[in-house]
């Protein structure tokens, strides 16, 4: 301990502990969490964190700490019940009173610093009807409340609405933070060292692209045991036409052999619809489920004929023979035909420049060449993936528990997805609690059994 303890009280898989690291060169000292998964991926990567699988209303904090000083809380109570992401679902009152949690043990252990992390609507947190909906006339009441008893006990406060982006993290993750202190000094917000549009003094968005593993592709849509569903062919053929046809700068990978974007599996408001993302972007917020999808569209160059023709004139005749194209071509008149159409087994008719087949034209130029493509592979984005661009280290470790029981996917995903955005918990903390900082953060301990020697880095 230096300078007082430091708590995480929602540690999760370890987002903002990671990040008070990061900042800090030192581990938490105590971590809650009352979902046992979640705290087995905490205890491998903060292995000398106490660590208290409790319910937060229950544990008694004031036992472990004694009478030492709390020089930091991280509190990110579950956000579900307040997101926007619920809809017209009706909420659950057990999980929109958490923050009270967060007052309860403040008015027995005294942070000095309290710092916050919620979805911006926690803003709107008032009553329920009997329904378990939000009385519109009396959306922030429990808020202001809450903030109130905090500033009783002493407390200074200010909070913000950052964008993850903003700040280097290769997510748009938007999220509401607040900070509370009582000894003294001011709150200080992180200054932007991102933009999405370039700045002067403003680095540029973090690209999705750059932490994606591109020696897996996936595989290809067409000839699988179980086709696609129809709405993922059709998010598929959308985003073709939005993020590569249409597209003046697609993403290229590996030497021009391939395009690619990103779907996400959510259900399309109109027709034509296409959720999903280009890779240049950061990724949009990642939630429990594993919803992104990268898409891969193989490209090859369009040889002239032998009297030639210019790319200006309709696309000569081409049929169903050479490779997948036929099937591509196929692929996207199912989804653009103009009603006219034709068999889908039978080898594809003339492909104009123009709109035949609706809003696809399948050739397209790219730095003055004309390609068409000739395949589409798919494949779900991993959790490895997903770990980076929510900002976590390379060196963090997901895949298995300190006993080195592998974890399902599924769970990598969820803990992700719970995660503070660590490169967000890393500012906050850098801004307001320098003071505390002993070191550097020591990257775990990773294994190379690539070669025939073991070795540690």
């Amino acid at each position: 301990m230096s300078d007082g303890l430091i708590i995480d009280c929602f540690a999760g898989g370890g987002g903002a502990s990671v990040g008070i690291e990061m900042a800090l060169g030192r581990q938490v000292e105590i971590a809650i969490n009352h979902d046992p998964d979640a705290i087995l991926m905490h205890k491998t990567n903060h292995p000398d964190t106490l660590h208290l699988t409790e319910d937060i209303f229950k544990v008694d904090l004031q036992k472990y700490v004694k009478d030492r000083k709390v020089a930091l809380m991280w509190a990110s109570p579950d956000c579900t019940s307040h997101s926007k992401a619920k809809g017209g679902k009706p909420r659950k009152q057990g999980l929109r009173i958490l923050p009270w949690a967060v007052y309860r043990h403040t008015k027995k252990i005294y942070p000095e610093v309290i710092i916050m992390e919620n979805v911006e609507e926690i803003q709107q947190w008032g009553p329920l009807d009997s329904g378990g909906h939000p009385i519109p006339k009396r959306k922030g009441e429990d808020y202001k409340k809450f903030i109130t008893a905090m500033k009783s006990l002493g407390y200074t406060f200010n909070c913000k609405e950052l964008v993850a982006a903003d700040f280097g993290a290769p997510t748009t993750r938007k999220r509401w933070y607040a900070v509370f202190r009582r000894d003294g000094r001011d709150i200080i917000w992180p200054e932007q060292t991102h933009s999405k549009t370039a700045k002067a003094h403003l680095y540029s968005w973090e690209q999705c692209g750059t932490y994606i593993d591109w020696s897996d592709l996936g595989r290809s849509i067409f000839g699988r045991k179980k086709p696609l569903a129809e709405a993922t062919q059709a998010r598929i053929a959308n985003g073709i036409e939005k993020y590569i046809v249409n597209n003046p700068q697609p993403y290229i990978v590996k030497n021009k052999e391939a395009l690619a974007f990103i779907i996400q599996y959510h259900g399309e408001t109109r027709a034509g619809d296409s959720r999903g993302q280009r890779l240049t972007e950061p990724i949009k917020t990642i939630d429990t489920s594993n919803r992104y999808g990268l898409v891969s569209a193989f490209i090859t160059k369009f040889y002239k004929t032998g009297i030639g023709q210019s790319c200006k004139e309709p696309l000569h005749t081409i049929t169903a023979s050479p490779g997948h194209f036929g099937l591509v071509s196929a692929f996207l008149v199912k989804y653009y035909g103009t009603g006219g159409g034709q068999h889908l087994g039978s080898p594809l008719g003339t492909i104009t420049t123009k709109d035949r087949f609706g809003m696809v034209n399948v050739a397209f130029e790219i730095e003055g060449e004309t390609y068409i493509i000739s395949d589409i592979f798919l494949r779900m984005l991993k959790p490895e993936e997903l770990k980076l661009m929510q900002g976590f280290p390379k060196d963090y470790i997901i895949d298995r528990d300190y006993n080195g029981n592998r974890y399902p996917v599924s769970k990598q995903v969820a803990r992700i997805g719970n995660s503070v955005v660590p490169i967000m918990a890393q500012k906050l903390v850098e801004a307001n609690c320098s003071y505390l900082k002993i070191g550097e953060r020591a990257p775990n301990i990773g294994i190379d059994d690539s070669k025939y020697q073991l070795r540690f880095c």
